[in-house]
């Protein structure tokens, strides 16, 4: 499998070691099968993909969310998706979350919907737990906070 990329930055280094391939935006979205989305939400990022960047998407091609839910324009992809203008999206997150029971999107059979528990495994609940710990005993002792959330 052939994979390309696109990002605010280059990334030379992760080319080369991963044999990944850089592209512009257009062209990553016109030629990929599959487009996942991971990026973090910001002003810039809300509503990344719309009706026009659908539009340059292959009818064969799956969209894939595991970033935040109001990065994609949940009613054009739900025409997009409607009109197989696009041939299927999987959907870690949505905006709303949850969707509204009556939402169309949730009544397409092209569509896979997810309760955004990728981090619900064992492993990753005990080390989120013992962060918080370690960050409010820094916090207590007037340390700074080894796990801060940056904005």
């Amino acid at each position: 499998m052939q994979v390309i990329y696109h990002n605010r930055n280059r990334k030379p280094a992760s080319e080369a070691a991963l044999g990944v391939r850089y592209v512009p935006r257009d062209e990553l979205l016109a030629t990929a099968d599959y487009v996942v989305l991971v990026v973090p939400l910001t002003k810039e990022t809300t509503s990344l993909i719309g009706r026009a960047e659908l539009a340059l998407m292959k009818p064969t091609a799956s969209l894939i969310n595991i970033a935040r839910g109001a990065v994609v324009d949940k009613d054009a992809l739900t025409e997009a998706l409607a009109a197989r203008r696009l041939a299927s999206a999987a959907l870690d997150v949505t905006d709303p979350e949850p969707l509204p029971r009556d939402h169309p999107l949730l009544k397409l059979d092209n569509v896979i919907i997810t309760p955004h528990l990728g981090s619900a495994t064992e492993q990753t609940r005990l080390k989120m737990a013992e962060m918080s710990v370690e960050n409010l005993l820094a916090g207590l002792a007037g340390k700074p906070l080894p796990f801060q959330v940056k904005p």
